[in-house]
C-alpha cells in the first residue's frame, strides 16, 4: 500500500480549482514575525497561505512569499475583504493586491457577514448588507484579480439568506469557519457539503494555549502514534474533509505542523476525537453590531 501523503491532499472546489489541504494561518501573528513564518512555510512544503486585510499583515505576507524563493504561481494565496470595505469591494481587492505585491489572489473571502459603516465606528449600514456585498464580489470573477470568491464565518442562517437571494449567481467556493474538536459544527459542515461549498478550518488547533493540547483523548492518540497533539488535530481535520490553516510564527512549529506524511488516523481514532464532549469557541461575535453566530451549527 502506498504511503499516506497528507501534505499532497487537495480539495476540488465548485469552480474547478483545487485548494491545498494544508495552509499557514496568519491571524494574530505579530508584526515582524509574520514575514519569517511565511518565508519558512513554502520552504517546508506549504503551498497555501491565508491572510486578511484586517490582520494588518498583508505586506509582510507578500514579502515572506517572495523571500521564500517559491514562485508565486505555485502558492495558493487567500485574503479577505474587511467589514468597513463592503461598499468598496473593487477598492478593497486593489488595496489588498497592492499590499501583497501580487496581481491576483487565488481566493477572496468576505471576512464576516457584517457590513460596517466606516464613517460611524462600530455601526452597521442600514441600507446595505452582506447580500449586497456578495453581488459586488461576483463582479471580480473574470477580472483576473480574483480566481475564486467565498465567505468566512457564515453559519447556516446567513448562508440560506445569501444562497436564496436572486442576486446570488455564484455559489461561494469556500466557507472558512472555526473548526476543531471543541467546535466541530457538523450541521454547518454538512450544509456546506450539500451546497458544493468547501469547508476550510481556521484555528484547527484551538488557538494559542489550546485546551485541546491537554485533552486526554488527543494525547493518548498522539502518544500511541508518536506524534504531537497538533499533528493529530490537523490530520483529523484533513480526514474529516476540510482544509486546515494552522497558525504559528515559530519555524520549528511551522515545519512540525507540516510533518504529516506516512501515517493516518483509524476510523476508531477519528470517532474518539469526534466524541470529545467539551465545547469552546475561540472567535466570538460580541464585538460586532450584528449577530453572526446563532449556535445552530452543531
Amino acid at each position: 500500500m502506498a504511503a499516506v501523503k497528507n501534505t499532497a491532499k487537495t480539495f476540488k472546489l465548485n469552480s474547478g480549482d483545487s485548494i491545498p489541504g494544508i495552509g499557514l494561518g496568519t491571524w494574530q501573528s505579530k508584526p515582524g514575525q509574520v514575514e519569517k513564518a511565511v518565508e519558512a512555510a513554502p520552504r517546508a512544503g506549504y503551498r497555501h497561505i491565508d491572510t486578511a486585510f484586517a490582520y494588518g499583515n498583508e505586506k509582510e505576507v507578500g514579502e515572506g512569499i517572495r523571500a521564500s524563493g517559491v514562485p508565486r504561481e505555485e502558492i495558493w494565496l487567500t485574503t479577505k475583504l474587511d467589514n468597513p470595505w463592503h461598499k468598496r469591494v473593487a477598492e478593497g481587492i486593489d488595496q489588498s493586491l497592492k499590499n501583497l505585491g501580487t496581481s491576483y489572489v487565488d481566493l477572496y473571502l468576505m471576512h464576516w457577514p457584517c457590513s460596517l459603516d466606516p464613517d460611524h465606528e462600530g455601526k452597521a449600514y442600514v441600507d446595505w448588507d452582506f447580500v449586497d456585498t456578495w453581488r459586488e464580489m461576483q463582479k471580480l470573477v473574470g477580472t483576473g484579480k480574483v480566481r475564486n470568491i467565498g465567505v468566512s464565518n457564515f453559519g447556516i442562517k446567513n448562508l440560506e439568506k445569501l444562497l436564496n437571494d436572486p442576486s446570488c449567481k455564484i455559489v461561494p467556493a469556500v466557507n472558512q469557519i472555526e473548526l476543531h474538536p471543541g467546535n466541530p459544527s457538523p450541521k454547518l459542515v454538512a450544509y456546506n457539503n450539500t451546497h458544493g461549498i468547501h469547508t476550510s478550518g481556521y484555528s484547527p488547533l484551538g488557538s494559542s494555549d489550546s485546551p485541546l493540547y491537554s485533552n486526554e483523548t488527543i494525547n493518548a492518540i498522539a502518544k500511541a502514534k508518536g506524534r504531537t497533539p497538533q499533528q493529530i488535530l490537523l490530520v483529523w481535520g484533513l480526514q474529516k474533509g476540510w482544509s486546515v490553516l494552522p497558525k504559528s510564527v515559530t519555524t520549528s512549529r511551522v515545519e512540525a505542523n507540516y510533518d504529516l506524511d506516512g501515517w493516518s488516523l483509524s476510523d476508531d481514532e477519528v470517532a474518539k476525537i469526534d466524541a470529545i464532549p467539551d465545547r469552546f469557541k475561540v472567535c466570538q461575535d460580541g464585538w460586532l453590531p450584528v449577530t453572526v453566530f446563532y449556535g445552530d451549527d452543531e
